[in-house]
């Protein structure tokens, strides 16, 4: 996807020169003794064609993005819409792309650093000419942070994005138990699939040497029998980055023997700001035990067309949100709260390194089998970290599920910016007295659902809960 994160650094020169009696260009005029002449100026501006490549911003709560790699070397020259290189952001990495041809002057952030949005990340370069330019700039940076120079006018802010692109590289998780994800799809740049569609080569086969087994333009050319004939430019390598003396810290608690330790992966450092974010928001819970013989049996029936559990619980949940919109509501400035016009139902998704919650949007007015479709989408692209901004960001609702593993009750951590949460637990066999004292066994499941106390009461979400059994017991309604 082609990203505008580029923008042009313009030097401006002034030339300033007096200008003689004599010069034969001068006006005359008969009456010149009457008005004396002054000297007169000549401006003319001289374009550095050296622009800088942003940090993009790929979700509204980004504040810095990581390199995963760069698809392009320092000297390589580039055509738009190259991918030039992969950024991870707190939700998702992105292959961003070029707007403009020129030759990759100077990279200034490297593969495994972060930079803040918007702060300049490489050079690009119109001609050769410029490259050493541009490679001062980047040499001053290194030293100052600071670029362009102090001779060059501030660069113009990178052009907004209106559809920034996700998904998310993560460094290798320490060794564990690999959980079986299905079949895996195959992750490939943008520009690699053009080229193997152009050469008529099945992208399926390709064996990718990008970041996690990501197939690259350079794998698809290989595969195809072409040698690369990518024009590249003789660079001087960058001069050593000047190394500033080390500030003296408070010595850090020296950990346990034979313990290891782990950084943050970005997303797993956004999960956690938004988990200390949530503490601030009083919340209460309350739970609801739901009889699931009816729903088992419809599942049974609906299971051979693809809908899933989770399709299900997400639409019956939406049903249920639709008779009370208070429980659909947002607080985000804690003076006042917003009805929701669409009820769109985010659900938990365990991925390699992290959590994401990919959105059902308009959750009430699909019917279960384009639900369960859509799910199955997002999932897939959840797993291959390629969910779209809009595709994680816009829940109004979400619902946490973790009967598949045994587990029958839980208590979900409300999602800073929504209104409630459901936990779902298993559907376990228990046994019933009625009213008449008999006893008989049926599939009880326990949920709980957390919700913000400033807008939801005890009332609203005891009601809300009385809804959803109603259609969990009763589930012809989600067929229709």
């Amino acid at each position: 996807m082609a990203s505008p994160f580029l923008s042009k650094t313009t030097t401006t020169i002034s030339f300033s020169s007096s200008v003689s009696n004599t010069l034969p260009w001068r006006f005359s005029h008969p009456s010149s003794a009457s008005f004396p002449s002054k000297p007169r100026r000549r401006i003319s501006t001289v374009q550095a064609k050296i622009r800088e490549i942003f940090m993009p911003a790929l979700s509204s709560t980004m504040t810095e993005g990581k390199i995963v790699s760069w698809v392009k070397s320092e000297g390589d020259a580039l055509t738009k819409g190259d991918s030039v290189v992969v950024v991870e952001s707190d939700k998702a990495d992105m292959d961003v792309e070029t707007f403009y041809d020129g030759i990759l002057a100077a990279i200034v952030v490297g593969e495994g650093e972060t930079a803040p949005v918007g702060a300049p990340i490489g050079l690009l370069a119109e001609t050769e000419e410029e490259i050493a330019e541009a490679k001062a700039k980047a040499a001053k940076s290194s030293s100052s942070s600071t670029i362009p120079s102090a001779t060059a006018v501030s660069p113009s802010p990178p052009p907004p994005v209106s559809n920034p692109a996700p998904a998310i590289a993560q460094p290798p998780p320490p060794p564990a138990k690999a959980v079986s994800e299905g079949p895996r799809k195959i992750v490939a740049t943008p520009f690699a699939k053009k080229l193997a569609k152009q050469h008529k080569v099945d992208i399926g086969s390709v064996v990718g040497t990008g970041p996690f087994g990501r197939i690259t333009p350079a794998d698809v050319e290989s595969a195809a029998g072409i040698t690369s004939s990518k024009k590249t430019v003789a660079v001087e390598p960058a001069p050593a980055k000047a190394v500033a003396p080390p500030k003296s810290a408070p010595p850090a608690a020296a950990p346990l023997p034979g313990s290891t330790i782990v950084p943050f992966t970005t997303m797993q450092a956004a999960i956690s700001k938004n988990m200390v974010e949530s503490l601030s928001v009083p919340t209460f819970r309350v739970g609801y035990p739901l009889t699931t013989d009816a729903l088992d049996s419809l599942y049974e029936k609906v299971k051979p067309k693809g809908v899933t559990m989770t399709a299900i619980l997400a639409k019956a949940a939406a049903m249920a949100l639709a008779q009370h919109p208070v429980v659909n509501a947002t607080c985000k400035d804690g003076k006042s709260f917003t009805y929701n016009s669409n009820i769109n139902i985010a659900v938990a998704v365990a991925i390699n390194g992290g959590l994401i919650t990919p959105v059902l949007q308009d959750a009430d007015k699909l019917d279960l089998y384009l639900l369960s479709k859509k799910w199955k989408e997002l999932v897939e692209k959840a797993r291959s970290k390629q969910l779209q901004p809009h595709e994680y960001n816009s829940g109004t609702f979400t619902l946490s599920n973790l009967g598949m593993f045994g587990v029958d009750r839980f208590d979900a951590i409300l999602p800073p910016g929504q209104g409630a949460i459901m936990a779902v637990g298993a559907s376990k066999p228990t046994v019933i007295a009625d009213a008449d004292g008999f006893f008989s066994v049926k599939s009880k499941m326990l949920v709980n659902v957390t919700a913000d106390h400033r807008i939801i009461y005890g009332a609203d979400l005891a009601a809300f809960l009385q809804t959803f059994a109603k259609i969990i017991e009763n589930p012809e309604s989600l067929t229709l």
